[in-house]
């Protein structure tokens, strides 16, 4: 089955030349208000493919908080794979990019990526609430 070699959410992505080149991953989300906005990230994804794998297949991504309940929409992309004959595999390289991702709440989400209805990785993300003198030198 399709392996997912890299998936992380970060500061940005690209695919250049079929690598993936990634900056600034993260797991956590700090604010000193609500609602925590965090202006621009990037889900990056590769995934190997396997001759087994070949065809059309429905990539989604769900942001879920921690009783598994969807933050906003899925976000869904289709991907053909097509192995050249001496091919013992193939990866791709997925890059989603998102402006402005919010949350209403602190607490613990996950970003859920699945291929065709099946779970093939989870990326782990916190948001919290920061003291803001604790956080700011200048306000000993």
């Amino acid at each position: 089955p399709m392996e997912v070699q890299v998936a992380t959410l970060c500061d940005s992505a690209h695919d250049y030349n079929h690598k993936l080149c990634i900056m600034g991953t993260f797991d956590t989300i700090c604010s000193t208000h609500l609602p925590v906005v965090h202006p621009q990230c990037a889900i990056a994804l590769r995934i190997c493919f396997k001759p087994g794998d070949e065809g059309d297949h429905e990539i989604a991504i769900n942001f879920i908080d921690d009783d598994g309940k969807p933050k906003m929409p899925a976000i869904q992309s289709r991907i053909n794979v097509q192995l050249p004959p001496d091919a013992y595999f193939l990866t791709r390289n997925l890059v989603i990019n998102i402006q402005r991702l919010q949350f209403d709440d602190i607490g613990q989400f996950s970003i859920d990526v699945s291929a065709d209805g099946s779970m093939l990785t989870r990326i782990p993300l916190r948001v919290m609430l920061v003291d803001k003198k604790k956080s700011d030198p200048k306000k000993g």
